[in-house]
């Protein structure tokens, strides 16, 4: 087990490595100067000069390159030119509400989609199962840029039941959730019927249910056992597809996390700050899939031989 988590963690570094450039060099592209958005266009050029001196953004671009992989390396990030404070901190701050938001739109789609993928298998062809399908595909099709203002429109505006923005308790943190995770949870209950359904007619199923064995511990403890590779792979990049889809319902929820720093620190031209989250957001990415190649493992261990 050991040496095939070090071979996963031998992709993971240079996987970070060219998301980080590919970011740098894109944000450097990007038409607009910090320095004209921190002093407004009408300031003295001396005054430009001197700021873009002190942020160093004078230099080639190659320095600046190689000035900031090398702060990487030492667990610096830069300071923040709107904020005026280190990369690190102003992201830790931020780091526990899109956690937050990632975790419980996680279990929103975990509580809904397994128990609606196994009923939807067992009872295939019904009209249970239809409308289990059904419910998938209309997920899926949801943007979290519509369903968002829908859900604030009819459960804050209309029926007043939840808050419409901001992060004050558990009753901010439902429909943020819901909408997060309502395309996960539809793919994932789609994912967990089909994987099931193959599962079902295998022989160690026929010999178990011959032992006597209840049907809820043939399905739970034997089929869902045997599905789980498929389920966990959905599962590992769906997660960190919640961090990454979480910029856009952060941003419609004000929900204060790393997807509303982000789209802030853009319009800011705040390049540390904007590296530092794409950064965030990759590493996380990336550690998930480590994970969940770990977990592979740890389901069948033939794929740690030939990992």
């Amino acid at each position: 087990m050991k040496g095939f988590f070090l071979r996963r963690l031998a992709v993971v570094i240079p996987t970070v490595i060219g998301a980080v450039t590919l970011v740098f060099f894109f944000l450097h592209m990007i038409p607009g100067d910090p320095v004209e958005v921190m002093l407004g266009e009408t300031a003295q050029q001396a005054d430009k000069e001197r700021l873009r001196q002190e942020l160093g953004l004078n230099q080639p671009l190659y320095v600046q390159y190689g000035r900031f992989m090398a702060g990487i390396v030492q667990g610096d990030l830069g300071g923040s030119y709107f904020y005026r404070r280190p990369v690190v901190q102003v992201i830790a701050e931020r780091v526990p509400a899109t956690v937050e938001l990632a975790l419980a739109a996680f279990i929103v789609a975990g509580l809904i989609a397994i128990p609606l993928g196994i009923i939807a298998a067992m009872r295939e062809g019904t009209a249970v199962d239809n409308a289990a399908v059904l419910f998938s595909l209309v997920g899926v099709s949801l943007p979290n840029f519509w369903l968002g203002p829908l859900l604030i429109i009819l459960f804050s505006i209309k029926l007043g039941w939840f808050p419409v923005s901001g992060r004050a308790g558990v009753a901010s943190l439902v429909l943020p959730a819901i909408t997060l995770g309502a395309a996960f949870a539809a793919i994932l209950s789609r994912m967990t019927r089909a994987s099931l359904l193959e599962r079902l007619g295998e022989d160690y199923l026929m010999v178990a249910r011959a032992k006597g064995l209840p049907e809820w511990k043939v399905i739970l403890k034997h089929a869902l056992r045997n599905a789980l590779i498929p389920i966990i792979t959905v599962m590992g990049l769906q997660i960190g597809a919640l961090l990454s889809g979480a910029i856009i319902t952060e941003n419609v929820f004000s929900w204060p996390g790393i997807g509303t720093l982000l789209i802030n620190a853009i319009e800011a031209r705040d390049y540390p700050l904007v590296q530092g989250c794409i950064l965030f957001i990759s590493l996380s990415y990336v550690l998930v899939n480590l994970l969940t190649d770990l977990f592979y493992g740890w389901a069948d261990p033939r794929i740690r031989l030939k990992g």
